[in-house]
């Protein structure tokens, strides 16, 4: 049975390092084959748009550019709908792969049996 692991980062520019931890989870737990649902709320939704996303400026950290290619290509990307709307964000203006839903999609994932969720 493959693992699945749920994340849901809430933060950006505010809180570096807690901004980059959630993407290097994500992207190590892709690569370590467990199926993967990244959840980008409040500020880490500008992480939806392309060349949107702050730069962290972190030391011996990954670029978030990198690891963001990582989980939209082994993984999945959402974008919280009320985040979106309240920044003006629309389907038309996010990357490749990303799709916008709601807290109802986001409490039906974390109510799977066998999900771990994770929220930074």
């Amino acid at each position: 049975m493959t693992s699945r692991l749920l994340l849901k980062v809430t933060c950006a520019a505010e809180a570096p390092e807690r901004a980059n931890q959630a993407f290097t989870v994500a992207a190590a737990a892709c690569a370590a084959g467990a199926e993967v649902s990244l959840w980008l709320t409040g500020d880490a939704a500008w992480w939806a748009v392309p060349g949107k996303g702050p730069d962290l400026g972190l030391e011996h950290a990954r670029p978030v550019e990198d690891l963001l290619a990582i989980v939209l290509d082994m993984g999945e990307m959402t974008l919280c709908s009320q985040c979106a709307e309240r920044r003006g964000i629309t389907a038309d203006d996010v990357r490749e792969g990303v799709q916008i839903a709601g807290a109802a999609s986001f409490v039906e994932e974390a109510l799977t049996e066998g999900v771990q969720a994770l929220v930074y």
